[in-house]
This record gives structure tokens, C-alpha cells and sequence, in this order.
């Protein structure tokens, strides 16, 4: 039996060969005799495919194996041999087994080309998964095809989505070289930890991931369940929580320098479990090389969020806290502060924001780069500052010294001034009846849209002019 053929089956009644063969032959290729027999028992594919769940256990033998594996808990297949072959498992184990091959069917889509056509020989638009494994790794191709679709839909193959899930496999990788390098000294148990709001912060969003993976992989929503290890991964372990743990490891107490490590040790270990379904081998790599008990991640307990504190009031203020830090980033980016310029940061808000940012205060300056941190209940808004608003509360940077303003008003003018020109441009031709009249709707749509935009833009401009000139 080969898979998409019948291939019938000849015995040499001489000296015993088996010959396979599409066509009758005319004689042994053993011992050339022609006293040659069909075997009349050989399936076609699909029957004999359908009975895969109970002939691979040695069936129709009552064995141990056939006892304890059937009926499997779930198959997965592709929707394009849901009557070929599904069916067919279905009613021929109804017929020879009397119960249901297994409990759910998970059917996915179809890998298609760029250009959303099945792949074939024929049309030569094959990817060969070696070659994208040489390249990428297996991790990286396992990643990108769970995460680029939803069930049941198909999914054209795009090389951007490989990078995108080899930049994340990167990111991991880089993190986990941060961790194991500040671990020179750790030795579990040997202090006692002292837990500050982000690792507090942290460890329930890491419990709230490991629920969230859980409750998608019981539903089959593999795709969702790597997008929640993946946003929790990248935007919140690596981008905040190992910048937030730098300056302990650094600068801190010998008690808070064990606690940033054992935090660290327990979310990336927390990580990789999770993620080892879906990347075995990068997770089981880098897993080893951290404190851990058990021979192998494959078989070590899936995390839980019962596994970790549940902090939900630590976590609403460490995301306030972020979203402040945030805004001052923005403020620096959008006033063109120099990164390795210090700023005065002055917040103005009520007095149970106050106490939040009280507690986030070493976190604003570090990761906003503040110089100073002014936390008022109420008062005026310092001179010449850029400003945002989050949450209730008034953030304000003073820019002197921060900035040249002779330059930056220059550099305004002129911005502002090719802004000008291509709103008047634009507003000339939205008025034009000529051109309204003959234009496409989507040709004229997309003018109005960038009137729109630069509209915006210049009254930024003329906000931060307005700013500078005090």
C-alpha cells in the first residue's frame, strides 16, 4: 500500500517472492518463474487508510496497547479529506471496533502559495520545509504556521511571517543570555525575597497568560494561545520587566539583587514551558542551562496560574505606572531630547495617583530617563514644558536645557512651512469642482484623508511653536 495509489500484491508459488507492483508481471525478477498468484485481500487506499485507528495496534489481537489507545482523544486533519478519510475512520471503526475513533476532530486549513493557490508538482510552487528549516529552524516554521491563521482557514505562506517568528526566537534567546548571565552568583534559597511592585506585577501576568494558553488550547485555538505566550513574552518580560530588573541587579541591596534573580528565574522558566509546545527545541535548549528540577522540560508540570500570586491591585498600578512612563517616552521622541540628556518631570494629580506613582517613582526615573521627579497634588504647570495627560494625571517636562530652542523654532518654521504649502495645495484641489466632478470617489477619499492628516499635523506644530516661544 502506498498512500494515494492501490498497489496489488503477487506471491511466486516457486520460490515465495512478494512482488509489488502497479502492473501484473510477467514473471519473478527472483527466479524467473511465471507461476505467479494475486493476493486477493489488498485494499485500496482509503478503505485500508480507515483503519489506521486500530490497525496500527496490532487489531484484530486484543492487546494492551489496542486497550489503553483506543479511542484517541482527538485527530487533527486538513479540511480537504474530511469525506475521504475521516469519514471513512468514523464508520469502519463503528463497523469492526463498535465505538468512535476518537472524541474531536480538529480540521485545519491548507498551506497555500503567496498567490493562494494549492501547492503542486505541477504548478512547481512547492516549499520544501528542509530548506526553510536550514534557514529558520524547525521552531521557527512550527511558530509562524500555528500563529498565521485561525482554524479552519487557509494560509498563504509568506516568508515575512518566518522572520517575524525568527525575530521572536531571538528575542527569547537574548533574554534568556541576559538572565543566565546575571546568575553567576544565585543560589535558590539562600535569601529571602522581598517581592516590589513589578515582580509582583509580573508574576500575576505570567498567571494570567499560563490561564489564558490553557483555556485556548482546550479549545483548540492554538493560533491564540502562542499570540498570548508571544505578547506576554516580548512586550512584557523582555521589554519591561528585564529593563525593570536592571537596576536591582546592578545597583541594588545583595536581598534585592537575589530577588530580581529569582524573578527572573521563575517567569523564563514559566515562559518556556509554556512555549515548549510550540518551539520544542529552542525551549528545551535554553531550559537546561537554568536552575531546574527533572531531566527534561517535556516533562515538567505546565504552568498554572494557581502556580503564581494573583496580584490584580499590583498589577492595575504597575499599568499606570507603564503608561506614564510611556507618555514621558513620547514627549522626549516627539521633542527631539537627546537619549543621554536627563530631564525634570513634574506630575500633577489626585492624591490616590500620587500614592501609585509614589511607588513607581524609581522606575520613572530609570526608564524615562528623569533627572528629578516632582509629584504635586495640585499647582501650575512649569514653564516652557511639553505636557501629556494619562489616566488623570498632568505630566509636564520642562525643556530647557533639554533642548536648543533657537534651532528647534528653526527647524519648526520650516516644517511648518511645507506644511502650509501642501495644505493650501490640497485645499485648492478639494475645491476645484473640475476635479471632483471627474475624479474616481476613492482617488478624491484619499485627498480628503491627507487634508486630514496634514490638517493635524500643523496644529501639532503650531502647539509645540506656541511651547517653545513661551
Amino acid at each position: 500500500l502506498w498512500w494515494g495509489h492501490r498497489i496489488p500484491v503477487w506471491y511466486c508459488q516457486d520460490c515465495g517472492e512478494v512482488i509489488c507492483e502497479t502492473e501484473a508481471p510477467h514473471s519473478c525478477p527472483k527466479c524467473g518463474s511465471t507461476n505467479l498468484e494475486q493476493d486477493p485481500d489488498v485494499l485500496d487506499t482509503w478503505f485500508s487508510s480507515g483503519l489506521w485507528p486500530f490497525s496500527t495496534m496490532c487489531w484484530p489481537e486484543k492487546t494492551d496497547m489496542l486497550k489503553t489507545f483506543y479511542p484517541t482523544d482527538v485527530l487533527v486533519t486538513g479540511r480537504d479529506i474530511i469525506f475521504f478519510w475521516v469519514a471513512r475512520m468514523i464508520f469502519t471503526a463503528l463497523e469492526f471496533m463498535d465505538e468512535r475513533p476518537f472524541k474531536d476532530v480538529f480540521i485545519h486549513g491548507l498551506v497555500l502559495d503567496a498567490q493562494g493557490r494549492k501547492m503542486s508538482k505541477s504548478l512547481g510552487n512547492g516549499v520544501d520545509p528542509l530548506e526553510i528549516i536550514a534557514q529558520y529552524g524547525a521552531d521557527t516554521l512550527r511558530f509562524m504556521l500555528v500563529t498565521g491563521n485561525t482554524p479552519g482557514n487557509d494560509l498563504r505562506f509568506q516568508s515575512e511571517r518566518l522572520e517575524a517568528a525568527r525575530n521572536f526566537a531571538n528575542k527569547i534567546w537574548n533574554a534568556s543570555r541576559f538572565t543566565l548571565m546575571n546568575l553567576s552568583d544565585y543560589e535558590e534559597g539562600k535569601e529571602a525575597v522581598e517581592y516590589d511592585l513589578a515582580d509582583k506585577w509580573i508574576l500575576h501576568r505570567l498567571g494570567e497568560t499560563a490561564a489564558a494558553v490553557t483555556a485556548n488550547l482546550d479549545k483548540y485555538e492554538l493560533g491564540e494561545a502562542a499570540r498570548a505566550i508571544y505578547d506576554f513574552a516580548w512586550d512584557e518580560f523582555c521589554d519591561w520587566f528585564v529593563e525593570l530588573a536592571k537596576n536591582r541587579l546592578y545597583n541594588g541591596t545583595p536581598v534585592q539583587r537575589y530577588t530580581a534573580q529569582t524573578v527572573l528565574v521563575k517567569v523564563l522558566s514559566g515562559t518556556l514551558e509554556l512555549l515548549h509546545p510550540f518551539m520544542p527545541f529552542l525551549t528545551e535548549e535554553l531550559w537546561q542551562y537554568l536552575p531546574h528540577e527533572g531531566e527534561t522540560i517535556m516533562l515538567a508540570k505546565y504552568p498554572e496560574k494557581s502556580d503564581y500570586p494573583d496580584a490584580p491591585q499590583d498589577a492595575e498600578e504597575m499599568a499606570l505606572i507603564m503608561d506614564v512612563i510611556r507618555a514621558l517616552r513620547n514627549i522626549r521622541s516627539e521633542m527631539g531630547v537627546q537619549p543621554g540628556k536627563k530631564a525634570e518631570i513634574v506630575c500633577i494629580t489626585n492624591a490616590d495617583n500620587a500614592a501609585v506613582l509614589e511607588k513607581g517613582r524609581a522606575y520613572i526615573l530609570q526608564l524615562a530617563h528623569g533627572e528629578s521627579l516632582q509629584i504635586l497634588t495640585e499647582g501650575d504647570a512649569p514653564e516652557q514644558a511639553a505636557a501629556a495627560h494619562v489616566k488623570g494625571i498632568d505630566l509636564y517636562m520642562p525643556l530647557k536645557g533639554l533642548i536648543d530652542f533657537d534651532k528647534e523654532l528653526a527647524r519648526l518654521k520650516k516644517e511648518l512651512d511645507a506644511c502650509e504649502q501642501d495644505f493650501a495645495r490640497l485645499s485648492a484641489k478639494l475645491s476645484n469642482e473640475g476635479f471632483l466632478a471627474k475624479a474616481p470617489a476613492e482617488v478624491v477619499a484619499k485627498e480628503k484623508a491627507r487634508l486630514e492628516e496634514i490638517s493635524v499635523k500643523k496644529a501639532a506644530l503650531l502647539a509645540r511653536q506656541v511651547l517653545l516661544n513661551g
